[in-house]
């Protein structure tokens, strides 16, 4: 899989730093792409702006997409028509966002997101004019309305595979930085000099990953190359943002590879650092624990069944939380209140790097709470804890640890009978509890050298 990084050979295209200003036009005849693959709002969207003498053109990502043969999920439009000028067009149309203005036009549940050509940011901050372009001392951008050409719109996408611009009025293909190139090659490359891109925007670094996972294609090495030096400048991204790009990142189907190239990249660390530490100090149990969790999520997003961020950040999270509990145990603290007070600093601290909304952090708690409470069956806990709403997260995650390794006396075993049970054999299996079953908490349990054989049938970042 980590062939996905390095491609050991360079395309015989411009060198990086070369700015192109004439696009190679690709005609009807010469590519795959027709008119009705794309929404035929956005198309229409296109042919309005066009016939009010507007720039307009389908772009990015479901140009790639359909010429790779992947059904797009969003239907971008890029034009030479002004946020304002663009709402003026459509009653449906409004303006959203402050660092990056753009026009979302809605057609009942779908919305076609405009955005107004952009340029280029001046080198010089006297240039600058603080209501449409800022950046900060390390360069990050942080405002982004310099409205420009369409040529310099092109120079300014992050990635030559979405620098491509289709008109499904001539039906032509617009390609201004050899996208179609590496779309064949399989490469992801960025457009422009790779330190200066993501000093720019250091989102970039995690979306070369998401896309190489995505789409399977290598990172080309020039691309590649500072990521490992620059990966620290995550830290300086607000925390709202960096949640949602972890959800792209975990919930797109590839979560299993991508976590697998961001430990390679050391862009894991900057996300979930005390995660990060747990793989150190315990390195076969976290990622074992954390790969098994996120190929069963993208089993069930191929099998389009339910998934939840709250099952996903727990098992991101838990390697980092049975030490942490074991040190407040350390100093005289009790089981329950240790682990509670545990899992309140972990994800206090998790918060400033990725900004989890409650919504999530309630579930993550009662999920780790239930590895408390399945240990405890006596007299008429086991049937109180089977009717919890969270018993099959908490028992999914049960196996989970199972899977990794955590040594649990069955306990895993114990519950998947219990389930399969009726009431007069959940009696006798209670019964058989005997004087095992003494109603302390099992508290952190020790690991076991070697994974288990036995993994989870269903499992992963389930409801």
């Amino acid at each position: 899989m980590l062939k996905k990084l390095f491609q050991s050979f360079r395309p015989p295209v411009r060198g990086a730093h070369h700015k192109r200003t004439t696009p190679e036009v690709i005609n009807s005849g010469q590519h795959s792409l027709q008119r009705g693959q794309f929404s035929r709002h956005a198309v229409s969207i296109v042919e309005r702006l066009q016939n009010a003498g507007y720039q307009a053109y389908l772009v990015g990502g479901c140009v790639r997409d359909q010429l790779l043969g992947i059904t797009p999920k969003d239907f971008d439009v890029a034009t030479s028509a002004t946020p304002e000028q663009v709402r003026a067009e459509f009653r449906n149309a409004r303006i959203i966002g402050r660092r990056f203005k753009l026009v979302h036009i809605h057609f009942g549940r779908e919305i076609i997101e405009v955005a107004t050509f952009r340029a280029n940011h001046p080198e010089n901050e006297a240039a600058e004019d603080s209501h449409t372009s800022s950046r900060n001392e390390s360069g990050r951008i942080l405002r982004d309305n310099v409205y420009g050409t369409l040529e310099e719109d092109a120079q300014r996408r992050d990635f030559t595979i979405n620098a491509l611009y289709y008109d499904p009025v001539s039906e032509r293909i617009l390609d201004y930085a050899n996208g179609v190139h590496d779309i064949r090659n399989r490469l992801i490359r960025l457009i422009g000099d790779p330190t200066q891109r993501y000093q720019e925007d250091p989102v970039r670094m995690l979306r070369a990953v998401r896309f190489a996972a995505k789409l399977n294609f290598g990172i080309e090495k020039h691309t590649v190359q500072p990521i490992r030096q620059l990966a620290p400048m995550l830290r300086e991204i607000p925390a709202a943002r960096l949640f949602e790009e972890t959800l792209k990142l975990f919930l797109s189907g590839n979560a299993a590879d991508t976590f697998e190239m961001l430990v390679d990249l050391q862009l894991f660390d900057p996300l979930f650092p005390a995660s990060a530490e747990a793989l150190e100090e315990h390195p076969t149990y976290t990622h074992t624990l954390i790969s098994q969790a996120l190929i069963n999520t993208d089993l069930r997003i191929k099998q389009g069944k339910p998934v939840t961020p709250a099952f996903l950040f727990a098992a991101l999270l838990w390697p980092a939380l049975p030490g942490r509990a074991l040190r407040l145990q350390s100093r005289g603290m009790p089981p329950i209140p240790a682990m509670n007070e545990a899992a309140h600093e972990l994800i206090s601290e998790q918060c400033q790097r990725i900004a989890i909304p409650k919504r999530f952090t309630l579930p993550i708690r009662e999920i780790w709470d239930m590895q408390e409470r399945l240990p405890r069956r006596s007299g008429k806990r086991a049937e109180v804890l089977l009717d919890n709403p969270r018993f099959r997260a908490g028992y999914d995650f049960l196996l989970l640890r199972e899977s990794a390794g955590e040594e649990t006396d069955g306990l895993g075993q114990w519950w998947t009978d219990y389930q399969d049970s009726n009431d007069s054999e959940r009696r006798d299996m209670i019964r058989d509890l005997g004087s095992r079953e003494d109603g302390t908490s099992a508290g952190p349990r020790k690991r076991k050298r070697s994974p288990s054989k036995r993994k989870r049938a269903d499992g992963g970042a389930g409801e």
